[in-house]
């Protein structure tokens, strides 16, 4: 099994599961036939009511991880013929994976990702799921070396945010769904120079963003800002280092590990607006994160 588990880049699956809690804890959202304390009608907004993962819908991260090991594998199978010269080392140039079994295993994964997602929330977690899928294979397969896939690598993010909104609850993740999209972002424009290195104004940029994202992650209360903190410095001390060295190459691989494994004390500042608690299970990922990431690189 471990040339698959280096294929989907298993480990990193972890900082995929908070995107979907984010998106379910939000602060407050209407819950039909109930009635806040005091109001008159059924139907209003209780703080939190809606907020979190119940029942089906904890399958909601699950669908998420395998829709995220699909698209590394179909990474893999797309850039079969650059890896061989750039990563030889990866399953496939290597032989250890075909490629077809390569597609297989994206194929599979995927269609795994959509039924979980099915099963936990119905057509409408279908409906985003499929949405998030497709974005997935447009980057892989289409956008990856376009302008367009930073933005489309983005929007793979905060769809898989907005998969976790709760029933009439999706505007209020727009918000969490827009801060991850927009680290997302940067840390994907950043990666472009993990071979070749990048140049010192992409890094610069890169900080800022992590700072903007940082401000807007923490505005919320201080349980949000310790997450939003920890985010800053893991994120913002490795571009840092990019900038320094003038957009070296081994720095760029270091930020972008630092930026998929700042993924998760984001999410867990953005999940503390509606429970703090959901926001302690997500932050337990980052160690088993970044230890097994030393073992199976996330990018």
């Amino acid at each position: 099994m471990n040339p698959y588990l280096h294929l989907v880049r298993a480990p990193a699956a972890l900082t995929v599961l908070g995107d979907t809690v984010a998106g379910a804890a939000v602060p407050g959202t209407a819950v039909p036939g109930t009635a806040a304390p005091g109001a008159a009608v059924p139907g209003a907004v209780v703080p939190g009511a809606a907020g979190g993962l119940r029942g089906r819908r904890l399958l909601l991260p699950l669908a998420s991880a395998a829709l995220y090991w699909s698209g590394m594998a179909l990474n893999d199978w797309a850039d079969r013929e650059l890896d061989a010269v750039e990563r030889p080392e990866r399953p496939v140039p290597s032989g250890r994976v075909s490629a077809d079994r390569a597609l297989a295993v994206a194929g599979g994964l995927g269609a795994l990702g959509l039924g979980l997602a099915a099963v936990a929330g119905g057509r409408r977690s279908l409906g985003t799921a499929t949405a998030l899928a497709g974005a997935v294979w447009a980057y892989d397969t289409v956008l990856k070396d376009t302008p367009a896939g930073p933005l489309a690598m983005a929007a793979c993010r905060g769809l898989d945010v907005l998969l976790g909104a709760p029933p009439g609850g999706v505007r209020d993740a727009l918000p969490a769904a827009s801060v991850l999209a927009a680290h997302t972002l940067g840390v994907t424009v950043l990666s472009r120079g993990e071979v070749h290195g990048t140049s010192p104004a992409v890094a610069l940029a890169a900080l800022a963003g992590t700072a903007a994202t940082a401000v807007a992650a923490g505005s919320r209360g201080w349980r949000p800002a310790v997450g939003a903190a920890v985010y800053a410095v893991l994120v913002g001390r490795a571009q840092l280092a990019v900038v320094r060295s003038g957009g070296g190459a081994g720095e760029v691989r270091a930020a972008t590990a630092a930026g998929v494994h700042g993924m998760v004390p984001l999410q867990a500042a953005l999940a503390a607006r509606g429970s703090w608690r959901s926001a302690l299970v997500v932050a337990c990922a980052l160690p088993l994160a970044r230890r097994f990431g030393r073992q199976v690189g996330p990018s």
